[in-house]
């Protein structure tokens, strides 16, 4: 007894089939090739290693920005440090950082480590209320059980009303 229908019309349905799934395959796996550059992943300054983030590839940096370590250059540029309360990172950036950017507070970086491992940002993006922070950042701090809500406020990545 034959796998094959005994139908014509269902065989001839059947290599087609056959015919047009390997092709779709293959089409599939080059455009999921072809994105792999766009793809940019979340880090927080404890996980960024040279192995997970080496130097040249974009990725974001996340976390708190320390207290007392912002520093201002005369041409525009600006060095502070993100710290996940077990590992920190220095970040440069040069530009206008959001204005509600301060010590303290959470943050997302893109960008990329210099072959020195210094972190170069091409974007930083601040919360923008009290109650909220980036869900990449709030979500690795509280796996690690490093970050507290301030005030007793849902740690959620969502804006709270």
């Amino acid at each position: 007894m034959s796998w094959l229908p005994k139908s014509p019309k269902a065989r001839r349905r059947l290599w087609v089939v056959a015919a047009v799934a390997p092709v779709l395959a293959v089409a599939v796996g080059l455009s999921l090739y072809a994105m792999r550059d766009n793809v940019t992943f979340f880090f927080s300054p404890s996980e960024a290693t040279a192995e997970t983030a080496p130097a040249g590839r974009v990725i974001r940096l996340g976390g708190l920005v320390e207290t007392g370590s912002v520093v201002r250059g005369a041409d525009g540029e600006v060095a502070f440090a993100v710290t996940d309360n077990a590992a920190t990172t220095r970040i440069v950036y040069h530009g206008d950082l959001p204005d509600l950017f301060r010590e303290g507070q959470g943050i997302v970086a893109q960008g990329s480590f210099q072959p020195d491992r210094s972190f170069r940002a091409t974007q930083v993006l601040a919360k923008h209320d009290e109650n909220y922070m980036p869900r990449e950042v709030a979500d690795r701090l509280k796996a690690k059980g490093e970050w507290r809500p301030e005030g007793g406020a849902p740690a959620t990545g969502a804006p709270t009303t």
